[in-house]
């Protein structure tokens, strides 16, 4: 089938002004660190070095943390509609800087500019709209008794959607009365320290939001800090689990947001053609950089071979390149090390016997970059199907009844997400019941919302980010000692 040809058709850098160096967010103004060796942030599409950042010395997170502790004496005192009107504030300022977030988002994190554009900026604004209005409503939220803020929340968030994670986290947060000291991925830290300038023009009173940029020995020190009454992380589970032994036996509260496998279930009278389109985005959404991808297709043996087939098709048509480029669907992978990574576990899925395809496809010469690819003949024992990839790797395994999917689908250490392909509405119910997963979309995938709670069961973590639950995670209840 002939490919339409596309004019290149990219979105303007002079939108944004990146800076040739950035310091700390700290009490409100930025500021040098005290220790730390700046480190290189650089554009994984061209592997052009874009600005140098601090790194957070320990001496560093306890400034961070006595800032928050500060600020939280009068912020948590501030009526829930006052700290409501800062959360309206920088909704609103963020989306009239939405490109400026966008453009820095490609630039930075490597996915498409209308992923960012379309996805991650809007959904980042309206986690704050849709706080700000939880802000007065706290006592009606059936919470518990006397609902009310933990005190200094430490949050690292990944690199996979630097902007959306640091929503997701700061905006219930400041909703419910606490004070914020946010790491960013070292990979992914401008939109952040972007967001650090949105607080000073909405006035946010200096300490309510502090952001440190630094490596994992800097989250860390965030982590382990005697100044800290709640742990909110997303990103792997290997680092979830340290960061539980961490504040194992201590005082602390904690969300874990970690790793997934998720499996995107189709029946035989699922529309195939919408199918298709729900599996693309379920694996190929964001390069696959994706906690809750859908990186594991089950087909039903009667439909299989044409669903690898409409499937092929499909992915013949997606265009990798260029992040800024607004006909791209496939953009670059975010480091050297994921990539290595990728490679290293793709080698292994070939190595046992699995079927590698991928579509014809000229990448840049510069960059971090992977062709979508799709394994069949994949076994329930394939390091594939069990280990999160995190890349643009699709692997397709099939099966015959409702009970054998759920078993196939319940069988990894995870439980982040699923998806269900069927006409059947009993079906759906029936099978969202039995999937051990915290969310499960029907004849959809990927679809994001501030009021739907998110989570996982196993080792995808704990807790609940987003909705009313969302906010529970944020609070304490009962008698005040």
């Amino acid at each position: 089938m002939p490919t339409f040809e596309y004019a290149p058709a990219p979105e303007s850098r002079s939108v944004v002004d990146i800076k040739s160096s950035y310091g700390l967010f700290i009490d409100g103004e930025f500021a040098d660190s005290r220790g730390g060796t700046p480190f290189k942030t650089i554009s994984p599409s061209t592997e052009e070095v874009l600005a140098e950042v601090s790194e957070a010395s320990t001496d560093d997170v306890d400034r961070a943390v006595a800032a928050a502790r500060t600020a939280y004496r009068s912020w948590s005192r501030l009526s829930g509609a006052d700290r409501g009107k800062y959360l309206f504030r920088i909704a609103r300022i963020m989306q009239e800087r939405a490109r400026e977030f966008a453009v820095l988002e490609s630039l930075d994190n490597g996915k498409p500019i209308k992923e960012s554009r379309d996805v991650d900026v809007p959904i980042a604004a309206a986690h704050f709209f849709y706080h700000a209005g939880w802000a007065d409503k706290l006592a009606y939220a059936s919470l518990g008794d006397n609902p009310r803020p933990h005190g200094v929340v430490g949050q690292v968030i990944p690199w996979n959607f630097p902007l959306l994670m640091l929503a997701w986290k700061i905006a219930p947060a400041l909703a419910t009365g606490n004070t914020v000291v946010l790491k960013p991925a070292e990979t992914t830290p401008l939109t952040a320290l972007l967001f650090a300038e949105v607080c000073q023009q909405a006035d946010l009173p200096p300490g309510v939001v502090n952001i440190i940029t630094g490596a994992g020995a800097t989250g860390q020190a965030l982590v382990a800090h005697e100044g800290v009454d709640k742990v909110a992380f997303t990103g792997s589970t290997a680092v979830g689990k340290a960061i539980a032994r961490t504040i194992a036996g201590t005082r602390k509260k904690a969300t874990l947001e970690l790793g997934g496998k998720a499996a995107n279930i189709v029946f035989d009278d699922a529309p195939l053609d919408q199918a298709v389109e729900g599996i693309v985005t379920g694996i190929f959404f964001n390069q696959g950089h994706v906690c809750c991808a859908g990186s594991r297709l089950l087909v039903q043996e009667t439909v299989a071979e044409e669903v690898e087939a409409k499937l092929k098709a499909r992915l013949a048509t997606l265009r990798v390149g260029d992040p800024l480029d607004k006909n791209t669907d496939i953009g670059a992978i975010n480091s050297r090390e994921q990539l290595d990574r990728i490679n290293t576990l793709v080698k292994v899925g070939e190595e046992e016997g699995a079927v590698r395809w991928s579509p014809e496809c000229e990448l840049p010469a510069n960059g971090f970059w992977f062709r979508p690819t799709v394994f069949t003949g994949v076994s329930q024992t394939h390091r594939i199907a069990q280990e999160e990839i995190f890349g643009p790797v699709l692997s397709v395994l099939t099966f015959r009844t409702p009970g054998e999917a759920v078993a196939k689908a319940n069988n990894t250490p995870y439980g982040l997400s699923a998806g269900i392909w069927t006409e059947k509405g009993s079906r759906i119910l029936w099978m969202a019941d039995q999937l051990k997963a915290g969310v499960v979309w029907a004849n959809t995938f990927n679809k994001f919302d501030p009021a739907s709670p998110f989570g996982g069961y196993k080792e995808s973590g704990y807790g609940r980010e987003g909705g009313r639950h969302g906010l529970s995670a944020y609070v304490t209840t009962g008698a005040t000692k």
